[in-house]
């Protein structure tokens, strides 16, 4: 124990003075695209910063189901990294396996954090039975994306130059039929060919009719089941009325968006970089991004975060010069997470989205306030990203957006799918 508190003592005056001991840090992240160039750059200037200290040794491995497994079974025989990206909504089959290493309040007053340094939803979707185990980073939904100068052709951009006459369902389909009596050949492109995409935009409408995704054995409790049929009725209506293509799968959701063939595209926030990209080469028109409108009761978007968790690598206890370095390197990323809003994210830290810096950058400031109105997958080891849960809306889900089954059936099988698991 007196070795132990020494050791502390040491870390914490090396990473208070510059000391010259090295500690590396060795982190696995699955960021790819213009995720993972920006924290390519993030971890360059932490090592240029921290040359005389500590050095980040990363690698990035494939993303979904392949690093969480990788994840999963490294730790378990004491070789993961000594810390990762993580989503928030796959904290709980992590959990349930014992992968990761709990985030003490102490460690978060190291990194001079707290709750309140996020929004709710967001901070609680990194905690399990009381218990953190994640530093959010950031919040991604989707979004509404926009094509401005066919809105304002068609006469939908209001005073304040953003996207009018949007909420509720009713108006919201009177603006696609204005779009498509306007000469467009779409007036949305939500991705119809992959339902477990879809369900993001699925499960943003179930919760603005306050429908719930409940947990094991009761998973659409009450009426939510007739809610999800709601929902998935949305879209379903959207291709049958010739606003929406069918079967239409990602890359040509966001293809049709940005050759200026559709007003609106649903997407995440990482699809950011690719506007401002061909933005910067003259390539794209007047865009904006903003909350997915309230077509129901109230404005509600689904949410997750990459966070940082540090995993809990059996009989290789990290030294207590390792995770201080560690913590370092947390606190250090969220209070230079200004540059990873650039990637379309919304910084979780609440202290870098009310900067002036922060507010000034568009449209990423515009759409920053669905954060109080977020929904994140339900804390079961069945949901996440990649996840039995996703499987199953993509299952159910993508016939019924194309026609091909009724959406109260499709609702059942999903409902009957997942609790049967």
């Amino acid at each position: 124990m007196k070795l132990s508190i020494k050791a502390a003592v040491m870390a914490a005056v090396m990473f208070g003075t510059g000391a010259q001991a090295m500690e590396t840090v060795v982190w696995w992240d699955f960021l790819g695209g213009g995720d993972g160039v920006r924290m390519k750059k993030l971890i360059e200037d932490f090592n240029a910063e921290h040359k005389d200290g500590i050095e980040i040794q990363a690698t990035t491995l494939d993303w979904g189901v392949p690093f969480y497994s990788k994840v999963q079974t490294s730790a378990a025989v004491g070789e993961g990294p000594d810390m990762m990206t993580y989503h928030a909504s796959r904290i709980p089959l992590a959990v349930s396996e014992s992968t990761l290493t709990e985030i003490t309040p102490e460690d978060m007053a190291t990194m001079g954090l707290s709750a309140d340094s996020f929004a709710p939803a967001t901070w609680d979707a990194v905690q399990v039975d009381g218990k953190q185990y994640a530093v959010p980073f950031d919040t991604h939904p989707i979004v509404l994306y926009y094509n401005k100068d066919l809105l304002d052709k068609s006469g939908l951009i209001g005073a304040d130059g953003l996207p009018a006459g949007l909420t509720g369902l009713e108006n919201f389909n009177a603006a696609l039929a204005k779009l498509k009596a306007d000469g467009n050949e779409w007036s949305i492109a939500q991705v119809t060919a992959d339902g477990n995409f879809a369900f993001r935009t699925v499960y943003s409408l179930l919760c603005q009719q306050d429908g719930q995704i409940g947990n094991d054995g009761d998973w659409f409790p009450g009426d939510s089941a007739d809610k999800l049929a709601t929902a998935i009725s949305v879209i379903a209506d959207w291709v049958k009325a010739g606003y929406n293509p069918p079967k239409t799968d990602y890359p040509s959701t966001v293809a049709l968006f940005t050759s200026g063939k559709v007003p609106f595209m649903i997407n995440g926030v990482w699809e950011v970089p690719t506007m401002d990209d061909l933005n910067k080469q003259g390539k794209l028109f007047n865009w904006g991004a903003i909350e997915i409108p309230a077509l129901f009761n109230h404005t509600c978007t689904y949410s997750d975060s990459h966070s940082f968790a540090i995993p809990n690598n059996v009989d290789k206890a990290a030294t207590p010069e390792k995770h201080a370095a560690v913590l370092e390197v947390i606190k250090w990323m969220e209070a230079h997470s200004l540059f990873w809003a650039t990637a379309g994210h919304i910084p979780a830290n609440k202290a870098v989205t009310e900067s002036a810096e922060y507010k000034a950058m568009q449209p990423q400031a515009t759409y920053a306030p669905l954060t109080a109105n977020g929904v994140f997958d339900p804390k079961s080891v069945l949901a996440g990203v990649a996840s039995p849960l996703f499987d199953a809306a993509g299952n159910a889900i993508t016939p019924a957006m194309n026609g091909e089954l009724d959406p109260a059936d499709a609702a059942a099988q999903m409902r009957d799918e997942l609790n049967g698991m």
